[in-house]
Formats: structure tokens, sequence, C-alpha cells
């Protein structure tokens, strides 16, 4: 553990959470409102996709009878047409967190989504300020050249930036590649530098399974989510007055169907090609996990019931407390 990191437990409301986390089908919403009972508790989505309405089954959105009774926030927030920026959302869950704790409830944040734990835990990187001659070239250059290219540029001049960003997610390509001008450094670097691990204080958790039993869950939980209906709630979304924005649409899952749905490939290979894709972003959350410090891997064996994983962290975290 770092030595040079705070020991005590700030003002900051998103350091007196809780924190559950974990790559996707870990089990972490059926623990989580679990634990929420156990703490007295109520949950805050740590969830990009969770976000939008209609887009339940894909994102494996915990249904009413799923969340037990326990209040859950920042579910169905935005439109599938809206997107949500990452400090727009840790807006928001200081915002809950403070309601949350109004009524002497605890705040249990569950949820996968790496970016928004690193912000809710360490704050957010703005970077230099916005030079506008710079800014307009550059939106510019996307609008006549493409956002593959721009994207494509920013490959070679901050992989790492590159290697998180959606090709069309031209704010923030154009963001990032107006920094290298203006700063001569890559976004990326300039982030590292910023970056500080919250206190030791903080209690954050994240659920880990065998590989071979994660990547079953996988492969059945995409099975069931096409029993379900997946490919009628993504023809609805297609369908939907205004079309699904560029954020929602990259979702795993639904790219996808959308592709399939245009006759891009059958039935069966779009349920393979979904399986291999979680497993991916899975890996890639594992990873993403393991580079901060501040969370505490918790090993959960193949056969635990939820109820039971959750007495235990229960007892963790009153032990870190």
């Amino acid at each position: 553990m770092r030595s040079d990191r705070e020991t005590s437990v700030p003002e900051n409301p998103l350091h007196r959470a809780i924190y559950l986390t974990g790559p996707t089908a870990s089990g972490k919403s059926a623990v989580g409102v679990h634990l929420a009972n156990l703490l007295d508790a109520e949950i805050v989505a740590l969830d990009s996709m969770t976000l939008y309405r209609g887009m339940d089954i894909g994102t494996a959105k915990p249904t009413l009878a799923e969340r037990g009774g326990v209040p859950h926030h920042l579910i169905d927030v935005l439109d599938p047409w809206e997107s949500a920026s990452v400090a727009e959302y840790r807006s928001w869950a200081i915002a809950a967190v403070l309601d949350v704790e109004s009524r002497g409830k605890r705040v249990l944040f569950v949820g996968g989504t790496a970016l928004y734990l690193k912000a809710l835990l360490r704050g957010l990187f703005d970077g230099p300020g916005t030079v506008p001659e710079v800014r307009d070239r550059l939106e510019a250059e996307a609008e006549t050249l493409g956002d593959p290219a721009l994207h494509a540029r920013l490959a070679g001049l901050d992989p790492a930036t590159a290697a998180r960003l959606h090709p069309n997610d031209r704010r923030r390509v154009v963001r990032a590649l107006e920094v290298i001008e203006t700063t001569g450094r890559p976004f990326s670097e300039l982030q590292r530098e910023h970056a500080r691990p919250a206190p030791d204080s903080i209690r954050v958790f994240a659920l880990e399974l065998p590989r071979p039993v994660l990547y079953d869950r996988i492969n059945r939980r995409v099975v069931q989510m096409f029993e379900a209906g997946l490919i009628d709630e993504v023809r609805r979304l297609k369908t939907a007055p205004r079309p699904m924005s560029a954020v929602a649409e990259q979702g795993v899952g639904y790219r996808q169907v959308v592709a399939h749905l245009a006759g891009e490939r059958d039935l069966n290979a779009t349920i393979e090609l979904i399986q291999t894709r979680t497993r991916q972003f899975a890996k890639h959350q594992a990873t993403w996990f393991r580079n901060l410090v501040e969370i505490r891997p918790f090993p959960v064996p193949p056969d635990e019931a939820a109820e039971e994983t959750a007495r235990r962290l229960a007892g963790s975290i009153e032990e870190a407390s």
C-alpha cells in the first residue's frame, strides 16, 4: 500500500459511501440487494448503461422484483437518444449520496463501470482550458474527414486515450487532440500525473469468481437475454421517434443485435459474438480493477448463494470501518 495516501476520511461525501463492483455477470446486483438490507443502505447504480430508459434486457438492469424493495438511484434517468459525461454522472452521484444520507441511510454503490468508479474515488481531471480556434478547427476536420480519421490520428499520438474512446465519440476525441496541440503532451500522461488514490479508509470491494465460472455465467446470461426478448427491445429502440445515441448504441449486445436486424449475421452467430464480446469486456473490467489500488478483491466460491456472499461482505465492511 502506498505510504503517501491519506488515512482520514475527508468531507467528500463520495468517500463516505461503500462500493461493490466486479466484472459483468459476477452477481453484483443480487449481492448488492442483500448487502443493502444488512447495512440499512440504499443503492446507487454505478453503471453507464442502466442510466437509459427502455434499455432493460441488454443491460441486465435489475427488475423491480429483483430490487427487493431496496431503493435504487441513477437508474432510468436518460432517454436512449441522450448521453451523459462522466462529470455529469459524478454530479448526479453526489446529489444521490446527500439525498440518501438525509434519510439516515447508508449509501451503497453497485455496478461495474470502471471509469465511473475511478471518477467517484479520485475526482476528475479536465485538463487545460479550451482554445476555441483549435477546437473549432478540429470539429471542422471531424466533419469533413470523418470521426474514424480523427480517432486514428489520436491513436498515433496518444494510444492509451484512443483505446478507451469509441471512434464515434467525437467530443472526447476532439478534446484529447486539442489537449495534445495546446500542451504538447498526451492527455493520458497528464491524467496519470493528476491521479491520486483515495483514502485508505474507503471501502471498495470487487467480487471475484474463477474465470471458467464467470465465463459460463456470461454465456448463459446472453442466451437468457435473447429468450427474454432482447431482439424486440432493440427493434423498439431503433424504431423510436428519435434514434439511439452513439453512446447508448455502442453497449455490448445492442450494436450486435442492430447488425443482426440489418441482416449482417444470423441469430446463432449474433449470440456467439455477443458472448465473445461480453467475455472480452469482463476481462477488460478485471484489468481496470486490478489497477485501482483502492479495490479490495473479494473472492466468491462458485456455488455460494448471494445471501451468504452479502453476509461475508457485511462482516468485512464492518471490520474495515
